[in-house]
């Protein structure tokens, strides 16, 4: 089945493919696609209030509330503490992408017109640029460990940040608990302060899926994302990803018997060993061919969005 054929079947089944932004979706995760040029085209005919932010060689989208701005005075909401949605927009050579991350890009999208009809204004979404790592490469390379020192220099440190990674795959919403395991054998006043600003975060995400009435919702570590190069560069933040009922299932079990599979995980060692069979299958499929949009769950994206506007209203 070809993707346009794909793409109308989900239509016809009442899948949220022909509507905006998601009509631009299959461009997006195409192979020879300019991701950038694509998001810059995206945000201007949705006519969302989008700035792009170059530092060094990244170019991260900053959409911010209708009548804000980022002037000479810099950034709004400055020495506030606004809610940032975060989903990093680039993929893995060889891969469409479709889950990690188009799918999480387009429902922040989404999202960003949903606060914007409801009026409201405490917020600020960022697709950034340059999660994705390479050979030797580690978090300080990554395009947010330098954007958390311009967020901070710019008066949003305090900022309240959610990173949407990989949510396009499931109906249960996890809510990582990597930062744990990084902070595990760290000691010192500030650690301490960071424990304390991600368990707000961790608890602000919770009581979010309660308000909302999510069941099915799980708290555990996770792969990587952008909160890799925040925490290093001193800014807190949570992610939030998404898996299958009977994945999430599955290794909630497993932690409970094995406790240090987390550090496998974390790791990357399980992917060369029998462990490797133990990773939640879509995960799994992350950052490689198999990443497709045949994967995805679009009766499930609707949650997500609410979630993640719901997020920015408190």
């Amino acid at each position: 089945m070809t993707q346009a054929v794909h793409k109308r079947c989900l239509s016809v089944r009442g899948k949220p493919y022909n509507e905006r932004p998601w009509d631009r979706f299959f461009d997006f995760i195409d192979a020879g696609a300019d991701r950038y040029g694509l998001l810059s085209a995206l945000t201007e005919e949705l006519a969302l209030n989008s700035v792009v932010l170059p530092i060094g060689e990244n170019r991260h989208f900053f959409i911010l509330p209708a009548g804000q701005n980022m002037g000479a005075g810099g950034f709004p909401f400055r020495g506030q503490s606004p809610v940032i949605l975060a989903a990093h927009y680039d993929r893995v050579e060889g891969s469409s992408g479709a889950n990690d991350n188009s799918a999480a890009v387009f429902m922040l999208l989404k999202t960003a017109i949903r606060l914007g009809k409801q009026g409201t204004g405490y917020w600020i979404i960022i697709l950034t640029d340059k999660e994705e790592l390479t050979g030797n490469e580690g978090p300080e390379d990554q395009g947010s460990f330098s954007l958390a020192d311009y967020l901070r220099r710019g008066g949003l440190g305090d900022a309240r940040i959610f990173i949407f990674d990989a949510c396009g795959a499931g109906d249960t919403i996890v809510v990582s608990g990597t930062t744990d395991y990084l902070l595990k054998n760290e000691e010192g006043r500030g650690v301490t302060k960071t424990r304390q600003l991600i368990q707000a975060l961790r608890d602000t995400a919770l009581d979010t899926a309660r308000y909302l009435t999510l069941e099915k919702v799980l708290i555990a570590p996770t792969p990587f994302s952008d909160d890799a190069g925040f925490l290093r560069a001193g800014l807190p933040a949570q992610t939030i990803t998404v898996l299958p009922q009977d994945e999430a299932a599955s290794y909630a079990s497993l932690l409970r018997l094995r406790p240090e599979f987390a550090g496998i995980l974390l790791a990357g060692t399980g992917h060369n060993t029998a462990d490797r069979f133990l990773i939640p299958e879509t995960w799994r499929t992350l950052n490689g061919p198999s990443d497709s949009y045949l994967r995805l769950t679009p009766e499930h994206y609707g949650q997500v969005i609410r979630f993640a506007s719901a997020l920015c209203a408190t």
